[in-house]
């Protein structure tokens, strides 16, 4: 991504309504609605990739990470819950942008995919994302709820990183995504596994995603 053309993008993302999803070869694609699987991990040619499967046009399309702007647009704000189960976001009643786990066809709807990955060939069929850093101007949390609304926190920079979060091969899972704050987050993941049979461990290059938080 050309430094002053992401500096343009971003500054719009910021400042004015969202940008549609579109394929320039000199600026970066702004993706503010529709189903994208941020985190689209694969394996080929012996070692695990993460990439960005992004369905929010049609056909899907798959992206490089570095290539694209993940716009959390300003409806995408509310406040933390009273239910003392969430205070990992924050202070009750605080302001938070969420991108939720539900589809909401107005924002960006952010998926983890591991479909790609054939069974039997990782050990237990288990692959680790692991989030190894944010950058932002606040905390960054995901978590899943069940079917009663209580959270189950995936990560949190707010105590501390790397977390990891467990995939199985074949899955496709969809989480909340909460920023404190308006802003520019770059949020960097990598990928491990143990290939079956040999013990091998295999691991991908590090990813950066970057996220812009509409104020």
């Amino acid at each position: 991504m050309h430094k002053s053309l992401a500096v343009v993008v971003i500054a719009v993302a910021l400042a004015g309504p969202a940008v549609p999803a579109q394929a320039h070869t000199t600026a970066p694609v702004v993706i503010g609605a529709g189903h994208v699987d941020v985190v689209d991990v694969e394996y080929e040619d012996g070692a695990l990739e993460l990439g960005l499967h992004d369905e929010s046009v049609e056909p899907g399309v798959e992206r490089e990470p570095s290539d694209v702007v993940l716009l959390v647009k300003r409806q995408a704000q509310t406040t933390v819950p009273a239910d003392p189960a969430f205070a990992f976001l924050g202070a009750a009643g605080a302001k938070i942008w969420v991108l939720p786990e539900i589809q909401d066809d107005e924002l960006l709807w952010p998926g983890l995919s591991t479909e790609e990955l054939e069974a039997g060939v990782f050990a237990a069929d288990t692959v680790a994302l692991k989030v190894r850093g944010v950058t932002g101007p606040g905390r960054v949390a995901v978590w899943t709820e069940d079917a009663v609304g209580t959270p189950h926190v995936l990560a949190n920079s707010g105590d501390g990183l790397p977390d990891v979060v467990p995939l199985t091969a074949g899955e496709h899972r969809h989480t909340s995504w909460a920023f404190q704050r308006a802003g520019l987050y770059r949020i960097t993941f990598a990928a491990t596994a143990t290939l079956a049979g040999t013990g091998t461990v295999v691991s991908s290059a590090p990813a950066t995603y970057t996220f812009v938080v509409q104020p």
